[in-house]
């Protein structure tokens, strides 16, 4: 029979085995990424429009269009998703219908990203008639990204305990009082951590955008939020599969794709930052 604590050294083996294959597989990915796209990337690669065919010049007018649609997805998901987290984890009476609701959300997580693109496509283009635009695209982008926020706003609420609460209605504080005063301190570094992580997620995606605004070549920038726009994931799907020259636009493929990733880790470490910010800041506060 086997001793215990051998199955137990066993058993850590192969998951620190397992956790040491997927770290080296992603450093792999990254270093070669970042080793073929680090030689194209200069201020003209990241300032200037694409030319001959994208061949030359650069990703200024995706780069720009990808932050413009993230700005609408910040706009749309983060309030609406933070204020029905709230709702639903402080003012709606627990119940059936209430847990069904949340299923619904965890559920929504799960969808496919092409099937938010088509919902994008029927309600924002042809329904309210936004057309193909920066506009349809970035409110698809936030319908994506809202049950992201909501389940990581509901779960950073439900961590603070519920005297923080209690101690606040006792001393005459109204329900918002007490929730703006002693529970929202608290919670708010794991709601911007989730909703900051669920707008990584959707800088990256390339389905919703396709249906609903990204083009394969606009030179000129956009004037209003109704024009259609370049975007990063796009531009580096059309690079990498459908371009009529793919071997001499690799490079440039890869420079694109070292640039989103380069964008997403920033939105990661911004994460990071708030949630040790506002820590420290209650830490302090006790």
């Amino acid at each position: 029979m086997i001793n215990k604590s051998v199955t137990e050294k066993i058993g850590f083996a192969v998951l620190g085995l397992c956790g040491l294959m997927v770290v080296l597989t992603l450093f792999g990915i990254l270093w070669d990424i970042a080793y073929h796209g680090a030689a194209v990337i200069n201020w003209e690669f990241l300032t200037q429009p694409p030319r001959e065919g994208m061949t030359q010049g650069g990703i200024f007018p995706a780069l720009l269009g990808t932050l413009f649609v993230s700005l609408i997805t910040v706009l749309l998901s983060v309030p609406l998703g933070m204020f029905s987290a709230i709702y639903l984890n402080e003012y709606a009476r627990q119940g059936r219908l209430v847990r069904m609701i949340r299923l619904s959300i965890r559920n929504l997580s799960g969808v496919p990203s092409i099937v938010y693109g088509l919902f994008g496509v029927a309600l924002f283009v042809r329904v309210f008639h936004f057309g193909a635009s920066i506009l349809s695209s970035g409110l698809t982008l936030g319908l994506l990204t809202l049950p992201w926020t909501i389940t990581a706003s509901e779960e950073a609420l439900k961590t603070v305990p519920k005297s923080y609460r209690d101690g606040a209605l006792a001393l005459g504080a109204t329900q918002w009082q007490a929730i703006r005063t002693n529970v929202l301190p608290y919670a708010i570094p794991g709601m911007l951590t989730g909703a900051i992580l669920g707008l990584a997620r959707a800088a990256g995606e390339t389905a919703p955008i396709l249906f609903t605004g990204a083009a394969f070549f606009i030179p000129d920038l956009p004037r209003t939020l109704f024009d259609q726009f370049m975007a990063l994931p796009y531009h580096l799907y059309i690079l990498s599969t459908q371009h009529q020259d793919i071997a001499t636009v690799r490079p440039i493929a890869y420079g694109t794709a070292l640039v989103l990733i380069a964008l997403v880790l920033c939105l990661n470490f911004v994460a990071v930052l708030i949630r040790y910010h506002y820590r420290k800041k209650a830490r302090m506060a006790q």
